[in-house]
Formats: structure tokens, C-alpha cells, sequence
């Protein structure tokens, strides 16, 4: 297997005839997927989507591929192929679109409304190429052919991408559900005749690859439904992701069979449904949807909202009930379903919000303690199936993190790939296919993109650092007068601490050691007032350290006068 090195260069001119393979994002990671085929100095993208922050990103809305690579090419790019619509998957596009809104977009229905419902908000009018299983389109030198997969939201494509380098299948996110709740099944006659023509490389999903066996059916998750709305007696509120349609699904039959009305909350979670309800992929029951304002004239009993937030999002929803920094107010008695599973990171923030929950009074249920939830991709068993089904000449597991990867890789091994033919790559490692085999060529930049409100790459790491010090720290500030002449104190020091968890009183005892090192500096002629302010920092950082065991930012200002 061969895998990246940190050193690696940047890669060297595509061979005539060979094609390239750049992932810019979810590799190593769960989330911000994209990746860029190169042919004949053509391109062709394969989804665009964003991460969410984690805890030690503070102020950060979300984080984007890193386009920097890509961004004097844009000409080149033939078309951005969105496998399905998830926020992963799509929500960096009106970031790409905004650099030159022309580039084309590829996918099925539900996808392509869905992403055009996000341009709007941007004023973004974007081309589309709407297209469906069984489809086959020439876009450049790049000949697609689209093949239906089952994954959590309906309408999902697995691409094959012809080029005279040969063929190429991306799977995008999918599972082998057997029961499928819309009756779409991944279309394994379809793979396994892309695998008698000859898949040179396939790029497959590897969130699910550590997890042995086959992912439970998604009807599954009715039955329990069914139990837990029979044993509730006041409302239920249901968390889920804004795009999960099945899940949604399910929670208004069962609502309807029990006599509930449904209420969406949250922008996203309207709009998303509303576009799925219009399109044909929800079915609602006449008169069963109200506005949320009609609530307050129904029983609890015959109540249910669904919202977003199922992922302890700090801004969604469900956390702001926690909080009590929501209209709807969580009261003894309510009942609270978590339908999504944990992305890895959000752990300590879900079960945050479950623990505000339960302080109100609510039954919390979530996969922890019932079956409200099944995933979106493929396990061991389902991945084992499918790559003898493939029988690829290659292998680049992608979507996972770096454990996942490795699985991933160790199952394809299992079935027949040689070692050597499988390729562990991590963002931005460029790997080329070259008469047949797979091999990594260098790398590019690809680190992390921050949007942070209305900026979007202003923000940087050291920048990050700071917040993070300063939420975790605190803050101290140091305020001096000296004379411009003779560097003597004329007023202060004042300190003042913010967050750092240290009285102002306390203060007292370091600033004789301020001041008689501001003294000694100005008998040895130092006066300029930036190396005061690094003396200052060093004085009472030292301080600081010494007595509390803590590191704050310290903030000294030295005027002159």
C-alpha cells in the first residue's frame, strides 16, 4: 500500500495519456469533500462540500476545501459532478461558484434543487445538467456514467468516469440497504458491469469500514418510531439533518398514524422539506404539516416538531432549547429523539445538549439507548461485497478518517487488490493513473479554508490559537504612561484581568515587579516602547505561570508622553 509522506513535492507535469487524481478534501477526515480529475489539461470536480468546527475552532462557521490549487485553472473546469445533497457534499459550491459562477453543475434532481435553493441566498443563478441513474454524458474529454446508490437521502449517484487513461469509479456515499424505504436499490448490476469492462480505479466510501457485517435496514427504525411515539404522552421533538428525507419520512407517518400534527423548525429544515414535499420525494398527508404558530392551539399530546441540531450544533435549534435561548420551551414530560448518528468530534457537544435536555425534564432518545438511527454507509460486510462485485485494478478509499481509511484499504486487500495497487492518500496528495497503475505524484495545498461570518480565509491558525487561548485563558491587560525622554513611569501600571480567573486585587503583588523592571530598562537607556511591552509580557507572564499555573494572553500598552 502506498501512502503519503510529509515531505512529498509539488507534483511534476501530467504524463501525456495519464490521468489525475487530487483530492482537495475528506480524506483524513469526515466531511469537505471534493476531488479533481485532470485530463488533457482539463478538470473535472467530483462534489464540493464543507466541515463543521470543532470545539478548538471557536467563532468558525464553517470550514472549506482549500481552492488556491485550483483557483487560476477555473477556466479549465469542465463541470462539478454533486453525488447527493449533503451539506458534506455541496455546501462549499456557492464558495467555488462565487470565483466564477459559470462552472456547470451535475447531478440528479433532489441534489441540484436542493443546491440551487443554497445559490439563491448567495444570488447565484448557476448552469445546471440534471441527470439520472442509467444516464450517460460527455463533458470534455471526461465521459460520465451515472449509477444509482443507496445512502441516507434519496437520489444518490456513484460516477464512472471514462478517459482514455482509462476508467475511474467514484462511489460517493452508499450503503446496501436490501429494504430501501423509497425501493431505490444500489444498482449492483450496473457495477458489476462497469467491473467486466474494467474499473482501473475505484474511489470508494470508507466511513463505515471498521464496522463489521451489513447496515441494518432503514425500516428498521419504524418500528421503534412506533414505540416511542405509542409511550409518549405530551409532545415529541425530533432532531435529524436538514436533508435526511427517509428519516423525516418515517417520523410523519408514524405522526399520522397517532394522530400528531408536524411542525418543521429551523430555515433549513423548512426549506429543505418544502423542496422535497414539492418535488415528489415526501409524501405528506393532507393537512398534516401546520406552521409552527398553530401549535400553541393543540394538545401537547397531539404535537411534533422536527428540527435540526442533531449534532449538538451550538446556533441549531435543539441546542438553543437546551439552553433556554428558544421560543419553544423544553418542559417535564416532552420527549426528545436524536435521528442521526455521531460524526465523529461532536460527541462532547451532543451529549451536552442531551444533558440540558434532561435538566428541563424530557425523555431523551437517542442511539444510544434505542435503535432511532441507522447509518448512511457501507459497513465491512457491504464493502467486501462489493469490491469482489468491482474487482478493481486499483484502490483509493476515500470519505473517512485516517483509521477508516486504513480499514477500508485492508478490506479491499482482502479481496484480490494487490498491495501495491492500493493508494492511502490524505488531502491534497496528488496521485496519477499511468498505464494502468495508480501511484501517488506529489502534493498541493490543501489546508483548511475558515468562514467566519462574512469573511471567508481571513482567519488562520494563529488566529484561532488566540480565541482559543482566550476562551480557555482569559485575558490580562497591562496599561503604562512613560516619559518619551527619559523612559521614567509617569501613570501605572493598571491591570486589568477579563476571564483569566484571577482577582484584580491579586494583582498588587507583581506590580512592583513591573515597575522596578521598567526602572532598571530605563537606566540601560531602553526606552522604544514595543521591547517595554515585551518586557512587561515577560514580567508578568512569568508571574502569572509561577503563581496560578496559567498561560492568558496578555495584552500591555505602553504610552508615550
Amino acid at each position: 500500500m502506498s501512502h503519503p509522506h510529509p515531505e512529498l513535492a509539488p507534483p511534476p507535469p501530467l504524463a501525456k495519456g495519464g490521468l489525475r487524481v487530487t483530492p482537495l478534501g475528506g480524506l483524513g477526515e469526515i466531511g469537505r469533500n471534493m476531488t479533481v480529475f485532470e485530463y488533457d489539461g482539463r478538470l473535472l470536480i467530483v462534489d464540493c462540500g464543507v466541515l463543521f468546527p470543532e470545539e478548538e475552532q471557536p467563532g468558525i462557521d464553517l470550514i472549506l476545501p482549500d481552492f488556491s490549487s485550483i483557483r487560476d485553472r477555473l477556466d479549465d473546469i469542465e463541470g462539478i459532478v454533486l453525488t447527493h445533497g449533503h451539506e458534506d457534499h455541496i455546501g462549499a459550491v456557492p464558495y467555488l461558484l462565487r470565483e466564477k459562477p459559470d462552472i456547470p453543475l451535475i447531478g440528479s434532481k433532489l441534489t441540484l434543487a436542493l443546491i440551487e435553493a443554497k445559490l439563491q441566498e448567495h444570488r447565484i443563478r448557476p448552469y445546471t445538467l440534471e441527470v439520472e441513474a442509467g444516464d450517460r454524458e460527455r463533458v470534455g474529454p471526461f465521459d460520465l456514467e451515472f449509477v444509482a446508490v443507496n445512502h441516507s437521502i434519496p437520489d444518490a449517484l456513484a460516477v464512472a468516469i471514462r478517459t482514455p487513461a482509462g476508467m475511474v469509479v467514484h462511489t460517493g456515499d452508499f450503503k446496501m440497504d436490501q429494504l430501501p424505504l423509497d425501493g431505490r436499490l444500489t444498482d449492483l448490476h450496473a457495477f458489476a458491469r462497469l467491473s467486466e469492462e474494467g474499473i482501473d480505479l475505484l474511489l470508494s466510501d470508507s466511513t463505515n469500514a471498521e464496522v463489521p457485517g451489513f447496515v441494518p435496514p432503514e425500516r428498521d427504525i419504524s418500528n421503534v418510531l412506533d414505540n416511542v411515539f405509542a409511550g409518549a404522552h405530551s409532545r415529541i421533538i425530533v432532531a435529524s439533518f436538514a436533508s435526511h428525507v427517509h428519516r423525516i419520512q418515517q417520523i410523519l407517518d408514524t405522526a399520522h398514524k397517532y394522530g400528531r400534527k408536524v411542525a418543521f423548525v429551523g430555515r433549513s429544515m423548512v426549506r429543505n422539506m418544502g423542496i422535497a414535499r414539492d418535488l415528489g420525494y415526501l409524501k405528506v398527508p393532507p393537512g398534516l404539516v401546520v406552521d409552527v404558530k398553530q401549535l400553541d392551539d393543540l394538545p401537547a399530546d397531539k404535537v411534533v416538531l422536527v428540527c435540526t441540531g442533531s449534532q449538538g450544533e451550538p446556533m441549531a435549534a435543539l441546542s438553543r432549547m437546551a439552553n433556554r435561548d428558544h421560543q419553544i420551551r423544553i418542559v417535564e414530560g416532552d420527549t426528545v429523539i436524536l435521528a442521526s448518528s455521531l460524526i465523529p468530534g461532536n460527541e462532547n457537544a451532543v451529549y451536552r445538549v442531551i444533558n440540558g435536555l434532561t435538566r428541563w425534564g424530557a425523555n431523551v432518545v437517542h442511539k444510544g439507548n434505542a435503535k432511532v438511527h441507522v447509518s448512511g454507509h457501507a459497513s465491512a460486510g457491504e464493502l467486501l461485497y462489493f469490491y469482489n462485485i468491482c474487482r478493481p485494478k486499483n484502490l483509493m478509499p476515500v470519505h473517512g478518517e485516517w483509521r477508516h481509511l486504513r480499514a477500508n484499504a485492508e478490506l479491499g486487500a482482502a479481496t484480490g487488490v494487490p498491495h501495491d495497487r492500493i493508494v492511502i492518500a490524505e488531502d491534497g496528495v496528488v496521485v496519477d493513473l499511468v498505464e494502468g497503475k495508480a501511484k501517488i505524484a506529489g502534493k498541493v495545498q490543501a489546508g483548511y479554508v475558515y468562514v467566519d461570518g462574512l469573511s471567508v480565509g481571513d482567519v488562520r491558525e494563529p488566529a484561532l490559537k488566540d480565541r482559543k487561548i482566550l476562551g480557555d485563558e482569559g485575558i490580562i491587560s497591562v496599561f503604562v504612561v512613560i516619559d518619551a525622554s527619559t523612559g521614567k513611569i509617569t501613570g501605572g501600571p493598571y491591570i486589568q484581568a477579563r476571564g483569566s480567573g484571577i482577582e484584580d486585587g491579586a494583582f498588587a503583588d507583581v506590580l512592583p515587579k513591573i515597575t522596578e523592571s521598567l526602572e532598571r530598562s530605563a537606566q540601560d537607556g531602553v526606552v522604544e516602547p514595543h521591547q517595554l511591552q515585551q518586557l512587561i509580557r515577560r514580567t508578568l507572564g512569568k508571574w502569572v505561570s509561577d503563581t496560578y499555573r496559567r498561560r492568558p494572553m496578555i495584552l500591555p500598552v505602553v504610552v508615550e508622553v
